[in-house]
């Protein structure tokens, strides 16, 4: 029996993108969100700062305090972002296993940034 081949990192980035780019339109049509670069793709953000993006992997990346993260990797719905081998604190890495719970860890993500990021003075 032949096995299936794993799909390309081009074709996890385009099934992720197909669960995460409406939730992404969601928070678009916000005033204070936009598209931006983050670690050589482009993410979701409020008032500048990234909070959500799509990995070269196709994982969902997101920013959340680092107690929440812990929580993920404890439960195995999620693991800690690594650079070169250095542990980010507050990314999380979500892979398309977890699909059904994007919008809700996007939502936290949201809100976690939109608090922690000044706004500008009126």
């Amino acid at each position: 029996m032949a096995k299936t081949p794993h799909p390309t990192s081009h074709e996890a980035v385009a099934r992720a993108h197909e669960v995460f780019d409406p939730i992404a339109e969601g928070y678009l049509a916000r005033d204070d969100v936009d598209i931006g670069p983050m670690f050589g793709s482009e993410g979701v953000r409020v008032r500048g700062k990234v909070f959500a993006f799509i990995g070269h992997a196709g994982d969902l990346i997101v920013k959340l305090p680092e107690e929440r993260v812990d929580e993920l990797a404890s439960r195995g719905e999620g693991a800690r972002m690594a650079i070169r081998e250095r542990m980010l604190r507050e990314w999380a890495v979500l892979d398309l296993s977890h699909s059904t719970r994007w919008a809700d860890v996007v939502a936290e993500a949201f809100a976690y940034v939109d608090r922690i990021t000044p706004r500008p003075p009126r």
